[in-house]
């Protein structure tokens, strides 16, 4: 039966009677179809490196464009989502939201099958690509409900490690995909080195990119109908009580999408370079994602009829101060893992597959390709993989010994790596021998992409403990959402610093930043005036 009426998982007995077989069949579908949804939202990265590697013939600044724009809406998208399972019924949301994913995953494969497709068009599909980003909000809420508070950090952290894992998944599969002509087509030839996770592919290779997108249609249409047939909606009052029929349900989805899309377009439009926007200048990224969080709650909250009311009712997490807190606390973790997962690849190909030469003059040529240098797609998927994986490990820990706790311990490990990486993306991109500072550079990067990856899982802990039942859902939602705008500031801040010959600046304001959330979430969660001791 889809629709559950009784339900009440902190009761022992209704838990291990009937709430955990339920439960775990929805986090089991739940799983496969939130690692899609990743995958589709960041799989720019590694498209946008093979591009370079076929010479698509765009420059390297619109690139990172690419990846920052399916980051910025993907985090927009999460605003919406993160109310849609009071409004929608989790079922019907997990189902439609990973349904949309196929939309973008159809476009991008006949797009990139045509070398000449312009610009536009890539950005139109990155757009669309933040659906995926999106399903992060509401995947987290629903699973939220179906477990009692003693195994919230376990739970989520399966979800979210697990469904992150589509960062992963993509950047190991869609290389390898690349390599066959599985669904026709014409080849493309490497004008660049290229490489898989079994290593480098030649120049001169033939190479399917548009496999890219076409194969996430593969898991997309039978999780579709998983979804459809095997998990439930909870309509219980602190649920979703109201959802109607699932056609309207999907009415709902659809129109809060539709509405947030609009400051998602204006956002972008106004801080886009030319010819596609105004081209506003770096800072005004910071004012921008600011107008644009505002303005989507505003235009959600002046839909009628009974989504109104039912909003202002969950609008009340904005009411408590914990809410801003963890938001802020979980775009370090979150935000870090996501924003570098985007960027990753790319970075690397920019820093070390090129050769940085200084003339007797003083100019810095940065366009000279490094034959020596690593392969970006043999190394990225490392780093994302490990902050996925160990996600669960963390939410584990922290069940026993408290989330902030643990966070605290992340923070400084994340200050001190990411100055390291600072550092060796400093000395590499000043070298004509850069994949000297490749190995240090790497090995700092998989230890910062693991302390936020373990971060994430303590921070859903103290969301669990800090909020009641009912807001807990909406506050993961909301507090995803702020931090998914990690994956549009990372390659954007890497896009601009690169530009400025100075890469290094990008990783010593992030590291700023992480010092900062240790003192906030030493001052409200561990210190002598902590409201919430060590939640």
């Amino acid at each position: 039966m889809a629709d559950i009426t009784d339900w009440d998982v902190e009761d022992e007995q209704f838990w291990e009677s009937e709430g955990k077989k339920v439960a775990t069949r929805n986090l089991w579908i739940s799983i496969p179809s939130l690692l899609c949804g990743f995958a589709v939202w960041l799989y720019w990265s590694i498209i946008t490196v093979q591009m370079v590697n076929l010479d698509f013939g765009f420059e390297q600044s619109e690139l990172f464009t690419i990846t920052a724009i399916a980051g910025f809406t993907g985090a927009t998208f999460r605003i919406p989502n993160t109310f849609f399972i009071r409004l929608a019924g989790g079922r019907n949301t997990i189902v439609l939201t990973t349904a949309l994913l196929i939309i973008p995953a159809l476009g991008t494969g006949i797009a990139l099958s045509d070398r000449d497709t312009p610009l536009w068009v890539f950005q139109m599909l990155a757009f669309m690509s933040g659906f995926g980003g999106g399903n992060f909000a509401s995947s987290m809420s629903n699973i939220s409900f179906f477990y009692p508070k003693k195994v919230q950090g376990l739970a989520l952290g399966l979800n979210a490690g697990l469904g992150n894992a589509g960062v992963t998944t993509m950047q190991l599969v869609i290389p390898l995909v690349m390599t066959r002509a599985i669904f026709g087509g014409s080849a493309e030839e490497l004008v660049q080195t290229s490489g898989t996770l079994i290593g480098k592919i030649e120049a001169g290779t033939e190479t399917y990119i548009h496999n890219a997108g076409l194969i996430w249609l593969v898991l997309l249409v039978p999780l579709v109908v998983a979804g459809w047939f095997g998990m439930n909606n909870i309509r219980t009052a602190h649920v979703s009580p109201n959802i109607g029929t699932p056609l309207v349900s999907f009415g709902k989805i659809i129109g809060m999408l539709a509405i947030t899309s609009i400051p998602a377009a204006i956002g972008l439009y106004i801080f886009l370079p030319e010819p596609t926007g105004l081209g506003a200048p770096s800072w005004s990224k910071w004012p921008i994602i600011a107008f644009v969080i505002w303005f989507s709650v505003f235009l959600l909250k002046q839909i009628p009829g009974d989504i109104k009311p039912n909003l202002e009712r969950q609008y009340k997490i904005f009411d408590h101060k914990h809410t801003w807190i963890m938001s802020v606390i979980y775009t370090m973790t979150f935000g870090s893992f996501i924003g570098y997962s985007a960027g990753f690849a790319l970075a690397i190909k920019v820093i070390f597959g090129f050769q940085h030469i200084q003339d007797a003059a003083g100019v810095w040529d940065h366009s000279i390709a490094n034959p020596d240098g690593p392969s970006a797609l043999t190394f990225a998927w490392m780093g994302p993989f490990i902050g996925a994986f160990i996600r669960p490990v963390g939410g584990w820990i922290s069940d026993r010994v408290g989330g902030a706790r643990v966070t605290h311990y992340v923070s400084i490990v994340m200050t001190g790596s990411a100055l390291g990486v600072a550092y060796f993306m400093r000395e590499a991109y000043r070298s004509a021998t850069p994949e000297d500072y490749f190995v240090p550079f790497f090995l700092l990067f998989l230890l910062l992409f693991a302390a936020s990856g373990i971060g994430n899982g303590s921070t859903f802990r103290t969301i669990a403990i800090v909020f009641d039942k009912e807001q807990a859902g909406p506050v993961l939602g909301w507090t995803s959402a702020v931090a998914a705008y990690g994956a549009f500031v990372v390659p954007q801040e890497f896009g601009a610093q690169i530009k400025a010959a100075r890469p290094e600046y990008a990783l010593i304001a992030f590291a700023i930043f992480y010092l900062i959330c240790t003192g906030i979430n030493w001052w409200f969660y561990l210190g002598p005036k902590a409201e919430y001791q060590n939640p």
